[in-house]
């Protein structure tokens, strides 16, 4: 089995004749969060959006040894990805149990003593979930979303966990809260493929680092490496701090 669960190949994606994304290559290993830094513009949800099946692009995409490049979303989501937006698209007239269950519906036919297992693993990773599991979604804390749409997102069981932009909009605490949650799902065997604007936070939770700059990578490693380059450093250190 290959030590990669995604592996991207000369990924491309335009809009008309503007080039958003250009021969993008990445690979994320199993069991380790991948981050994807750069600026707005940058290209960063259109790669995302292309990987999940939701936006057309030229390229090779592997998952788990399968070519899925012309697979649709659904069919993505069946082989294990899952996908939380930068919006979270919760259901806010809704309870914050009944926003969990409605992420198990691809594994309905497991019945509810396997919906009521996976529930308690989100409560575990994310107890604040337990304690509010009655409160309408809409009266959450920005922070409390953002756990409900990651623990939600994990009641369809997925192997790869695409996020986009976890801590926008979020206070420097509750960043460091989300992006600890985030570590625990590696710490958990689940592999995290992280978009994020926020330099700094996402590289100190990261294993590996891909910068992207108009589409094209220009700088990747290890992000021990990449948090002490002198370019991510003056680039993105500063504009893109806590």
């Amino acid at each position: 089995m290959s030590a990669n669960l995604l592996e991207i190949d000369g990924l491309s994606v335009s809009y008309g004749k503007v080039h958003a994304v250009r021969e993008v290559s990445m690979r994320v290993p199993v069991g380790k969060i991948v981050t994807v830094i750069g600026p707005n513009g940058a290209g960063k949800t259109t790669l995302l959006m292309a990987i999940m099946g939701l936006l057309p692009g030229k390229g090779e995409i592997v998952f788990d040894g399968h070519a899925c490049h012309r697979a649709e979303p659904q069919r993505r989501v069946e082989m294990g990805m899952g996908l939380v937006t930068e919006k979270r698209d919760l259901f806010g007239s809704m309870s914050v149990e009944d926003n969990l269950v409605l992420g198990s519906f691809r594994n309905r036919r497991e019945g509810k003593a396997a919906r009521l297992r996976e529930l308690e693993r989100v409560y575990g990773l994310f107890p604040r979930l337990k304690e509010r599991r009655s409160q309408l979604a809409q009266t959450l804390s920005g922070g409390e979303r953002q756990m409900l749409a990651l623990g939600r997102a994990l009641m369809a069981k997925p192997r790869l966990l695409l996020l986009d932009e976890p801590s926008l909009g979020l206070a420097p605490r509750i960043v460091r809260e989300v992006l600890h949650a985030v570590a625990q799902l590696r710490d958990a065997g689940i592999s995290v493929l992280l978009i994020e604007q926020n330099a700094r936070a996402a590289l100190q939770t990261a294993d590996e680092g891909y910068v992207l700059e108009l589409g094209e990578v220009v700088l990747r490693g290890p992000t021990s490496q990449l948090l002490h380059d002198p370019m991510v450093e003056s680039t993105y250190m500063g504009m893109l701090k806590e």
